[in-house]
């Protein structure tokens, strides 16, 4: 009888060890009581969101290729390196820095030669491809692209009429006649004569035959003379002898050229066609590296900020398991399997919007002409791995971080610290969070004192510590802001007063609340503002920077003795053409592009650079003018060479003759246009400046505009920028604002016993809704001002390094941004308490 009544609690204990068992109590956690994990389950798919979605564009940029197009026939292709390298030292390693050349590296068209002679090859072609314009009494044509006849060998076109042009002589496509606007092509049929505006200078020339494909075509020789670049080839195309093997011959052509040209096949032949793939996979590869890292960590640490709000959120529960019998091993575990049931779907889940995110990320950068057609976005499953593996760590070290002290409590007294929230801040976050406070006023500091890219890249680095203090120290952060905002909640009646308790007694409730607001506000501002800044600064230079009184421009390029026809008009005093493109300044450890303006003449005769040191009326070839930013950062004077890379690559060391303040605006180098002959591909000047004369005058030329028609330096460059800074701040901001308005969610929802009980002591449902939007103004209010803080932090050195000006902060735009984040923080909270009311 006493063995069957002692035997029974034995078997009745059986079920209850059983669900204590970790995978029992997960499992029965997540089943009957789903609501507790949503948040979490919210917060780590958009994490995997992020994470997937910027590692599918580092993905396309590591991998990014075309196939080849001009040299499709061509199965093996020798090309100039189109990107310049330096080795950097890092102490005892080296590593090397690379970047694509601004135009095209071209190489010497005599390899050809050394080419052909090698086994195996039946031709070897010297390949030019430029812009010429057909010349005619109504005007000039669209720009054209010219080639050599040997040309025809690999691209496919042929003669329709008429014979292969020889010296003095070209063939014309047919189809070419029509598109470029020459009256049908009047005065330009075999036989006829025919005037081009080539980069070697308007000639006549004898059209020699007629081609179904659109396009000119010159003898081999005339087209390397007038080609802008005598000498010198786009590449080698190289054709095997018939039943040769393609990459036996390349091993041996790359022999006989001895380093003197890279030798390419298959899709690397499309390297030699100067596509857009090396700029694409750098735009890609720094949108998907930088900005997501950026953007991962931030969502990573939201995700396990959230994930340990809701284990805290079960303080209660976990002191009752503890007081059953739970060991601390048995809460960990649980924990952990908890994770591992709601991380993993969740991740997969995520990486959906992710892949749509890439997908229309790199859509729009396509359209913009930021990657070439025909790139593709690289679906690979690495990212998308990487994201789910990223969602299951953070949730699993979020929880078991959070769970570390309940389940070490001893459990009478987890009981009694469930019932209220501690007050002490952690051991571990609070140094940690002291130190990145210092750190961020220490970058601070040290970024004011720089100039150019250096602050840009420093007071990244204030933002960052910034926000990690911000995230550490959040609980003194929300005592401090309930303790400054007590004073006035106090005054605002009984709902003010709960409030203010409220938010005083609940620090690390509130921070857990404003902490993403913190974040939104903190990046959004910083790269909104930091656009407006440098587009306000850019188009005042810009304005006080041009003194011509009209300015003549053609995208396709003007005739190079534009300057020359200008000054002959009556009252003209001063004509100068502007053509614009951009340098490469390296630095110790990267190379910089630098906007660049070759000039043909003074450039003070018709603009205002704001003078520093020096005089542009020095400017010859061989000299150089310089931004006193650029300068500083280049670490020259007046006087001292600076070492460049020209648009081709090619080193140069002009002499520094001076440096001026408006570089920003009209262009960071100033060079005379004879020191970019054969540098370029296309040598025409886009812009012509005057002084005096008259619009009708110069009507011919091109379009004539006021002084406000000066182009900017690198408006297309600016233009994108602008637009990826709009899109970070948006993914970053819309990432931030549901992670934030989840945490309010959760935090709501998780104080219906509280709201119940308020109610049941006599409080009213209006007194209960106003105390928490009084509650959501704090969180919004709190978050807005520290998020501008750093922003503001971090946009004074950045700006006045950039800019030498103080950031321009649009009230219009900020107003919304604030609006947008009391907004955010209201309907948040106001929701999910008036449907906890509505049960009581």
């Amino acid at each position: 009888m006493s063995s069957r009544t002692r035997s029974a609690p034995a078997s009745g204990d059986a079920p209850a060890r059983r669900s204590l068992r970790p995978n029992g109590l997960a499992r029965a956690a997540v089943r009957f009581k789903p609501s507790s994990f949503v948040g979490t389950f919210v917060a780590l798919l958009l994490a995997a969101a992020v994470v997937s979605g910027c590692g599918l564009l580092l993905q396309t940029g590591a991998t990014a290729s075309l196939p080849a197009a001009r040299y499709a026939g061509a199965p093996v292709v020798a090309a100039a390196d189109q990107e310049v390298r330096m080795t950097v030292d890092l102490g005892e390693e080296r590593d090397e820095a690379s970047s694509p050349v601004p135009d095209r590296a071209r190489l010497d068209a005599a390899l050809a030669g050394t080419a052909a002679g090698v086994p195996g090859v039946a031709r070897a072609v010297a390949d030019v491809a430029f812009p010429v314009r057909i010349v005619t009494p109504g005007g000039a044509s669209a720009a054209l692209t010219a080639s050599g006849w040997g040309s025809t060998s690999f691209t496919g076109a042929a003669l329709t009429s008429g014979r292969a042009p020889g010296a003095g002589e070209v063939v014309i496509g047919t189809g070419t006649l029509v598109g470029a606007g020459t009256a049908g092509g009047a005065g330009a049929g075999v036989g006829e004569r025919v005037v081009l505006r080539t980069p070697g200078g308007e000639r006549e020339f004898t059209v020699s035959g007629t081609s179904g494909s659109p396009g000119v075509w010159f003898a081999d020789a005339g087209a390397l003379a007038v080609s802008g670049h005598p000498g010198k080839a786009d590449a080698i195309a190289v054709l095997p002898r018939e039943g040769a093997d393609a990459g036996a011959v390349a091993d041996r052509v790359a022999a006989a050229l001895d380093g003197r040209a890279r030798v390419l096949t298959g899709d690397d032949r499309a390297l030699a066609e100067g596509t857009a793939v090396p700029s694409a996979r750098e735009l890609l590869m720094g949108l998907g590296g930088s900005f997501g890292g950026v953007a991962t960590m931030v969502a990573v640490f939201t995700a396990a900020g959230t994930v340990a709000l809701s284990v805290g959120q079960r303080s209660r529960e976990f002191a009752l398991l503890r007081a059953i019998g739970a060991t601390p091993r048995q809460l960990r575990r649980s924990i952990a399997t908890e994770a591992l049931l709601v991380a993993p779907l969740a991740g997969v889940l995520g990486c959906l919007p992710g892949t749509a995110l890439a997908v229309w990320w790199f859509g729009e950068l396509r359209a913009k002409g930021a990657v070439p057609e025909g790139l593709a976005l690289d679906r690979g499953v690495l990212p998308y791995g990487v994201a789910v593996a990223a969602v299951v760590v953070t949730a699993l070290l979020g929880g078991l971080l959070a769970a570390r002290r309940p389940s070490r409590t001893e459990p009478g007294r987890a009981l009694a610290e469930a019932q209220v929230e501690r007050a002490a801040v952690g051991r571990v976050r609070t140094p940690l969070g002291i130190a990145a406070l210092v750190g961020g006023t220490v970058f601070a500091g040290v970024s004011a004192g720089l100039s150019g890219d250096d602050a840009a890249n420093t007071a990244l680095g204030v933002v960052m510590l910034y926000m990690l203090a911000v995230a550490l120290l959040g609980p003194v952060v929300a005592r401090v802001c309930a303790g400054l905002a007590g004073t006035v909640l106090g005054r605002s009646g009984a709902s003010g007063h709960l409030a203010a308790a409220n938010s005083r007694a609940n620090a690390r409730r509130l921070a857990s609340a404003i902490t993403p607001i913190v974040l939104a506000t903190a990046f959004v501002s910083t790269l909104l503002f930091l656009h407006t800044s440098t587009d306000r600064a850019a188009e005042n230079q810009r304005r006080a920077a041009v003194t011509a009184d009209h300015v003549v421009a053609d995208p396709a390029g003007l005739p190079g003795d534009a300057a020359e026809r200008a000054a002959r008009q009556p009252g003209v005093t001063a004509a100068v053409t502007v053509l614009r493109t951009s340098v490469l300044v390296p630095s110790d450890v990267q190379f910089a592009p630098a906007s660049a303006q070759a000039v043909s003449a003074d450039p003070s005769r018709v603009q205002d650079l704001g003078v520093r040191t020096g005089a542009l009326a020095d400017l010859r070839p061989g000299t150089v003018a310089v931004d006193q930013r650029l300068a500083d950062s280049a670490g020259v004077r007046t006087g001292e060479r600076l070492t460049l890379r020209m648009p081709d690559g090619g080193e140069a060391k002009p002499l520094v003759v001076a440096t001026y303040a408006r570089g920003l605006g009209v262009a960071e180098v100033t060079l005379p246009r004879s020191d970019l002959t054969g540098r370029v591909t296309s040598p025409y000047p886009t812009e012509l400046l005057v002084r005096g004369g008259t619009a009708e005058g110069l009507a011919a030329l091109g379009a004539v505009t006021g002084p406000d028609g000066a182009g900017a330096a690198h408006a297309p460059e600016r233009e994108l920028s602008a637009w990826a800074n709009r899109t970070m701040a948006a993914v970053l901001g819309g990432f931030a604002a549901v992670a934030a308005a989840n945490t309010l969610v959760m935090t709501v929802l998780h104080r219906r016993r509280e709201l119940g009980t308020l109610r049941l002591i006599g409080t009213t449902r209006r007194q209960v809704l106003r105390m928490v939007r009084l509650e959501a103004l704090l969180v919004a209010v709190g978050g807005l001002v520290l998020g501008s803080a750093i922003a503001l932090a971090t946009l004074v050195p950045m700006t006045n390094g950039l800019t030498g000006e103080a950031p321009h902060v649009p009230p219009l735009l900020y107003g919304s941004l604030a609006a947008g984040v009391v907004t955010l923080g209201l309907v948040s909270t106001a929701l999910p308490a008036r449907a906890a009311l509505r049960r009581r």
